[in-house]
């Protein structure tokens, strides 16, 4: 069915935000949704400049998505937010209500346990995280979803893991921290987590098991990483930054525009497309 009456708002704020994938994930759905009268763009916004952006805002307007370094300053422009948002004190989703609310959620989180569910992870009975930035934080609450036991997080300092075991209390999750030097006893677990930089787990590649278990790299661009390859190459299984990035998508078009269900292969694809034209 096709929608024409009306026009309907939607964009990606960020800084830096020319790299960002959402327009042509949250474009394509609109594409096979029929939703001719829908637009999708992206600014670039930075905190100080995100009270005024939210000003200027009309009726057309039905969500946003934001990424860094938006993600916790949007949180006092909110009139509410999610109990999934406020675990992690990060919000990466805006859907403004007919009666002017505005709604802040997370869709990372979710997103990431459902992209690990597509590829057969649906519980695990300990994990690893490599990595205590904003999106292992993220990790740490998908992981309290489906993790039974202990989760060991790898970082390379004592404040970085002081603040992993914050976040697994807060979160409800039992945490240990490791130090970086140990990393490589990350990828026994049954399921390890890669939260860190482009390169950062380069260093690791030679230290893939024999048969490991899977592996989520939550990067995309460039793909894939020199651990997934290896990791693939034993066989083990991968879910990629772009699987989690399609899925926390789908979640925020099904918010934003109230269909449901969201085509979820023609995103992927469309995404896969947008990579590898880069």
């Amino acid at each position: 069915m096709t929608s024409t009456a009306g026009k309907r708002r939607a964009a990606v704020l960020g800084s830096p935000i020319a790299h960002s994938l959402s327009p042509v994930l949250h474009r394509a759905a609109y594409d096979e949704l029929g939703l001719t009268n829908w637009s999708y763009d992206r600014f670039e916004i930075d905190e100080a400049a995100l009270p005024g952006f939210f000003a200027d805002l009309g009726p057309e307007w039905a969500g946003l998505s934001l990424t860094m370094p938006l993600k916790r300053a949007v949180i006092p422009l909110l009139d509410t937010i999610s109990d999934t948002a406020a675990g992690v004190e990060a919000v990466n989703t805006v859907v403004f209500t007919e009666d002017g609310r505005r709604v802040g959620d997370n869709t990372d989180i979710p997103g990431m346990v459902a992209a690990l569910r597509e590829r057969g992870v649906e519980q695990v009975d300990s994990a690893a995280i490599l990595g205590a930035g904003a999106t292992a934080s993220s990790a740490l609450a998908a992981l309290a979803r489906i993790c039974t036991g202990e989760v060991v997080a790898y970082v390379r300092s004592e404040a970085r893991a002081v603040e992993m075991r914050q976040w697994g209390e807060r979160i409800g999750i039992d945490v240990r921290t490791a130090d970086w030097s140990q990393a490589a006893r990350a990828l026994h677990a049954p399921l390890v987590v890669a939260t860190t930089p482009a390169g950062t787990t380069d260093a690791l590649v030679a230290d893939v098991p024999e048969r490991p278990a899977t592996l989520f790299d939550v990067l995309y661009d460039p793909w894939p990483t020199a651990l997934a390859a290896r990791w693939s190459a034993h066989g083990g299984a991968v879910v990629s930054g772009l699987d989690l990035l399609v899925h926390q998508a789908v979640l925020q078009v099904e918010q934003m525009t109230g269909r449901s269900p969201v085509p979820v292969d023609a995103m992927r694809k469309a995404g896969e497309h947008a990579l590898a034209a880069r």
